[in-house]
């Protein structure tokens, strides 16, 4: 299924092609790849693929370039204990599985292959559950009502008659589990609940996950939400809300840009806000923007407007620009974007 996606039903089991294992199990030397500043679900199903596929004839190798894990969730990278893959590791893969990623140019493959034809012809698995995935792969898996690709790479494993783990069931559940922001959001269908108690089945101490995912944030990590909480702002009569963090707030905090990850929950959860967004100057001079949706209002034809995407309510997008310039361009079409959707939601 070369540059097509595929559906699930909502209620039922995601529709694994044949091709995706097959594609997969015709490597020995596979690199995992996941996107730039990766996210439970990215590590989750990175981790997952690597460790279901490693045996005596195949050695999986993970991209996790310095600088990638968050604090809060390097211990998913503990867990999973997987092998990182080098630069010459990249010369002598005989193909790729990239999870999570909408775009090659999204593959965090780090700086010194970022601008380097890495692939150079060899086949690459792209499994994503991003609606606006470019299919970039020599095999294409994109489902984008799946709930995450963690639920992806479960019901893919099954598939392929891999043996879930305790650890591998961990991985996944930390990747369901935030990506559907604790089972709360619409993306929580019956697919992906389903793949959630099979893996609580599998082994998953949910208890313990919880509380790494949800109540082990460092000082640093604190420091940063208040960063957050401070510079909150709304618009539009308490319909639009933003927020900003510059690199030199990010770092004051003690934190980098590994650490942003799900800090717009905070702007998101004021009472009558449509529309999220929040910019965090990661690196001098660039500043990315997350876009969250509330009800009917959607937000990735807005991240489109700055070559970013995603999901239909989740999106994002990354500016060559200050937190302020970019909130000075980005706020006005948030407001006509905003006005611009049906009478019911502006």
């Amino acid at each position: 299924m070369n540059g097509s996606s595929a559906k699930s039903t909502r209620d039922g089991t995601a529709i694994v092609p044949a091709q995706v294992a097959d594609a997969i199990n015709q490597m020995r030397r596979p690199i995992a790849i996941a996107h730039v500043r990766p996210d439970a679900d990215a590590l989750g199903s990175m981790f997952s693929i690597a460790l279901a596929w490693a045996n005596d004839a195949v050695t999986p190798r993970v991209a996790l370039p310095p600088g990638s894990l968050s604090q809060r969730l390097a211990f998913l990278f503990d867990m999973a204990d997987v092998p990182v893959a080098t630069s010459e590791d990249f010369v002598q893969a005989d193909g790729f599985i990239t999870l999570d990623t909408a775009k090659q140019s999204r593959c965090h493959v780090g700086t010194e292959l970022k601008d380097t034809d890495w692939r150079k012809g060899r086949p690459l698995v792209n499994i994503d559950h991003h609606g606006t995935n470019t299919m970039y792969g020599s095999v294409d898996w994109v489902v984008a009502d799946a709930s995450s690709t963690s639920e992806m790479v479960y019901y893919l494993l099954r598939a392929a008659g891999k043996e879930v783990t305790p650890t591998i069931a961990a991985l996944l559940f930390a990747g369901i589990q935030t990506d559907t922001s604790g089972f709360a959001l619409p993306n929580t269908t019956a697919s992906a609940l389903r793949a959630a108690g099979e893996l609580v089945h599998a082994g998953v101490d949910v208890g313990d996950l919880g509380e790494r995912l949800c109540h082990s944030q460092s000082r640093s990590e604190f420091a940063l939400l208040r960063v957050i909480y401070d510079n909150t702002k709304v618009v539009a009569d308490g319909r639009i809300a933003y927020s900003t963090a510059s690199y030199q707030e990010i770092t004051g905090s003690g934190c980098t840009a590994a650490d942003i990850d799900d800090q717009i929950s905070v702007v998101r959860a004021l009472n009558g806000v449509q529309l999220a967004m929040l910019f965090t100057e990661g690196e001098p001079g660039k500043t990315r923007i997350n876009f969250r949706g509330a009800g009917e209002v959607t937000v990735v034809e807005l991240a489109g407007r700055f070559n970013g995407g995603g999901h239909s309510r989740a999106a994002g997008a990354l500016v060559d620009s200050g937190p302020e310039e970019t909130v000075e361009r980005v706020l006005p079409a948030a407001i006509e974007h905003l006005s611009s959707l049906s009478p019911s939601s502006s």
